[in-house]
């Protein structure tokens, strides 16, 4: 049933368990006067953070897709810690949009500090976007990516900042495959393509550390922690019902995800930190999978050719 744990060495699996149980670290570190992008900050791990940052002092910039939601985040945010967020609309499914809305930023805000990509979505049916990629890998890795990528050149004027990819331990489910990106010759697993994108996030983010080193700027992962998101309620109802009864109620609240977020954003003893995964806010290996650098290589290459981006960075 689960075919990844081969790869495993067993200290391996009792420090990632290990890790699960221990408290997230905390920190008191202000991030005033810092700009805090925050893309999927309408609902779960997003609009944790965005409260974090809020309570931190942070300047912060809302992407999201819902303009309902996300205005009411907005409020809420203005409500309870006086904060004056800015908020950009995009669909991280259209490529498109998330050329858009990293223009509008550009233009909009002349320092970015972190950057924190947050959207995310799991499917139970294969869907392709409207640019015929699969939507999980869409949605998890080229829309991230290409975000991160636009936003770059305004991270590195500053000398410094922290990008910050919301991953997960679903990505110790494999299912990467470079010839098959789109599932179009195997069948279809959601588990599979959710570890999938997730896979490819991580070899990305060592890709970049590697291209980002001496600039000052800094990219690492880290799994949120075992916490209630709503990811996946756009599926079919059977499956909203397994989420909201069986699943939810073991599940923490995201705010744990949040002060984690905070702690990886803005922790002083952070800073230089860069091309490291960590479930919450504790360093830990990833997958092996996950760690080959010869596929990342490749899957950066193809990476470029899906997202139309030039391999300047």
């Amino acid at each position: 049933m689960f075919p990844y744990l081969k790869e495993y060495r067993m200290a391996d699996l009792r420090a990632m368990l290990r890790n699960q149980r221990r408290p997230h670290r905390r920190t008191e570190a202000s991030l005033a006067g810092k700009t805090v992008v925050i893309a999927g900050s309408s609902s779960g791990v997003g609009l944790a953070a965005a409260r974090e940052v809020a309570r931190a002092g942070g300047r912060l910039v809302l992407l999201a897709r819902n303009e309902a939601k996300a205005q009411a985040v907005r409020e809420a945010l203005r409500r309870d810690f006086g904060a004056d967020p800015s908020l950009h609309l995009a669909d991280f499914a259209r490529l498109a949009e998330v050329e858009r809305v990293a223009e509008e930023l550009l233009d909009a805000h002349e320092r970015i500090d972190v950057l924190i990509n947050s959207a995310g979505v799991y499917t139970t049916r294969r869907q392709l976007t409207d640019e015929g990629n699969e939507l999980t890998f869409g949605v998890n890795h080229l829309a991230p990516f290409l975000l991160t990528v636009r936003l770059l050149p305004r991270m590195r004027e500053a000398g410094r900042g922290r990008i910050l990819q919301v991953n997960s331990q679903g990505h110790r489910f494999g299912g990467l495959d470079l010839r098959d990106l789109t599932w179009r010759r195997r069948l279809f697993l959601g588990l599979r393509a959710y570890g999938a994108s997730k896979t490819a996030q991580l070899l990305s983010v060592w890709e970049l550390a590697d291209r980002l080193e001496g600039s000052g700027v800094t990219v690492n992962a880290m799994h949120p922690g075992e916490v209630r998101t709503g990811i996946g309620l756009n599926n079919g109802p059977l499956y909203r019902w397994y989420q909201r009864r069986l699943v939810d109620p073991w599940l923490a609240d995201a705010r744990v995800a949040g002060e984690s977020l905070h702690t990886l954003a803005a922790a002083p003893e952070l800073e230089g930190v860069s091309g490291r995964y960590f479930n919450k806010t504790h360093l830990e290996k990833p997958a092996p999978h996950a760690l080959d650098r010869r596929v990342g290589r490749d899957l950066w290459q193809r990476t470029l050719e899906l997202t139309g981006v030039d391999d300047d960075i």
